[in-house]
């Protein structure tokens, strides 16, 4: 598996191109349940595959890389060599998508198509997790979602893991939080997700919104800035389940992208502060340190114009991490299902 340090781009892998679409890469035709069954039953498909599929499931769209990466933090893939951790992963991705458990896809654009697959759920793994007690709230409409959302999350999830592997703090992830806007009576879900680390007692809460450069990005991201702004300025206590307002990070394709994207928050979101804002890339989060992977926007009192600066967070710095196998204490049961 490439290390981090190992990856030379100038240009992430998530941004969008031009004229980009996603492509089906899965396998094509009818599969039913009943032949996936015949298969786990012949130990084609064992609890490798499941936790290669659990992985798929809470993450939405994901890559091989990732899914290797995170099954390797969570200590899911200890018994096997290094170097054949990511092989073994993509065996197993290659056995759910043959089988129809899984489906993938590529990126096609006029420079080419992209060097990687997305893979996400499809209806047979519905099944399978159900009948397991694991939570899935996936529908057949979330694979059609086009590219640019696509690569939001796959953005989303990069950071994530950064932050899983680099940051002493790191407490958890809910990549599909909700939060909910009283003003519009909607619910909305940022679209980086959460992440909580742990400084001494307290909790320290990051949501992360993924903004790409597809079409039309400005008026969709005013959108969903309006909706921010009014979680922020009508926040209680424990909304969302959060004691405290938690941190919000704007994440872009690159520098001159945050500008855009600072630009139009001060246009629309009149109650979001400078200081509940953070924004950053996902390339920033190839370096070992986190510490300085944060940007903000400092008002110069002379000149009246903001300046974009790096800020230090310690909360962010490297380190052993505390071991976070704890009795699962907020177990959310599925309604439907009989537990054995």
């Amino acid at each position: 598996m490439v290390n981090d340090k190992e990856v030379k781009t100038a240009v992430s892998p998530f941004a969008v191109r031009e004229n980009e679409v996603k492509v089906f890469d899965g396998k094509e035709g009818f599969a039913s349940i009943n032949q996936v069954v015949f298969k786990m039953d012949m130990g084609y498909i064992n609890e490798s595959h499941i936790k290669a599929l659990e992985v798929v499931n809470e993450f939405g769209f994901v890559t091989s890389r990732q899914v290797t990466q995170i099954l390797d933090l969570r200590g899911k893939i200890d018994d096997i060599e290094e170097d054949k951790k990511q092989n073994k992963v993509a065996k197993w991705l290659e056995d759910l998508t043959k089988s129809k458990v899984i489906a993938r896809y590529y990126f096609q654009s006029e420079s080419g198509k992209s060097s990687y697959r997305a893979y996400a759920m499809d209806k047979i793994a519905t099944y399978i997790l159900k009948q397991r007690n694991i939570a899935t709230s996936w529908q057949p409409t979330d694979n059609t979602k086009p590219a640019y959302a696509v690569k939001r999350k796959l953005a989303g999830n990069q950071v994530i893991i950064a932050y899983m592997q680099k940051v002493a703090a790191y407490h958890s992830t809910n990549p599909n939080i909700l939060l909910f806007s009283k003003k519009y009576n909607v619910k909305f879900k940022p679209t980086g997700g959460l992440i909580t680390l742990k400084n001494g007692a307290d909790d320290v809460n990051f949501i992360f919104e993924v903004v790409r450069r597809n079409e039309d990005w400005q008026n969709m991201f005013a959108e969903k800035v309006q909706l921010f702004s009014d979680f922020y300025e009508n926040f209680n206590r424990n909304d969302a389940g959060f004691y405290d307002k938690p941190q919000l990070v704007f994440v872009g394709e690159d520098i001159q992208h945050i500008a855009e994207i600072f630009r139009i928050i001060k246009k629309v979101g009149l109650s979001l502060k400078d200081e509940e804002m953070y924004f950053t890339t996902e390339l920033k989060h190839l370096e070992d340190n986190l510490e300085k992977s944060i940007n903000v926007f400092e008002l110069e009192v002379d000149t009246k114009k903001y300046k974009l600066i790096t800020k230090d967070l310690e909360i962010l710095k490297p380190g052993k991490k505390e071991d976070n196998n704890q009795l699962k204490t907020d177990v959310t049961f599925n309604p439907n299902m009989i537990v054995e």
